[in-house]
């Protein structure tokens, strides 16, 4: 199992006793426009995932890691999706309750997933997609070097109308 540890946070992988802070945050509809959700999951659905989980990221191709408190409670998530181990790169997405936007925990979370992605997997690149009016992820991206390298205009259909998303790309250029 993953564990990383940042200055104000841990990383964590996915165990069964998370399934009811699981089940919090993907059936929460404020989030469902960020993370393309259109209907609730159901806890028998979230429990199957979390039993598959922590198979390994070459094989599922995406790493879901939960951000923590340095007590171990649980802040949020952060993930490595469409993990590329041939051309050496995955997208990566967060989200951290309400309760902890803003503080730092998320700037911390990314920072350590980076530096597993390039030390640890050799990822030469991480990419996001980031809704143009998320102001919040589109600071804390650039605040660690990501740079805005395309708009796809009208991407998201949510509840009537269409919104624009950034693409945001980070190359290490150590390898």
């Amino acid at each position: 199992m993953v564990a990383l540890e940042g200055d104000y946070i841990n990383l964590r992988g996915l165990v069964l006793q998370d399934l009811a802070f699981l089940y919090s945050i993907e059936n929460d509809e404020a989030l469902w426009e960020l993370s393309q959700i259109q209907t609730p999951f159901s806890k028998d659905v979230l429990q199957k995932y979390l039993e598959t989980a922590q198979n390994d990221i070459k094989k599922l191709k995406q790493l879901r890691l939960v951000i923590t408190s340095k007590t171990n409670e649980p802040l949020g998530f952060i993930d490595l999706f469409d993990f590329d181990s041939h051309n050496k790169h995955a997208g990566v997405s967060i989200v951290l309750t309400e309760a902890y936007r803003g503080k730092g925990y998320g700037k911390d979370a990314l920072s350590v997933l980076m530096d597993y992605s390039f030390n640890e997997l050799g990822l030469h690149q991480l990419y996001s997609n980031v809704l143009e009016d998320n102001s919040v992820s589109i600071r804390l991206f650039e605040s660690l070097g990501f740079e805005k390298v395309g708009l796809k205009k009208r991407w998201r259909f949510y509840k009537g109308r269409y919104k624009n998303e950034y693409l945001f790309q980070f190359i290490n250029h150590v390898l």
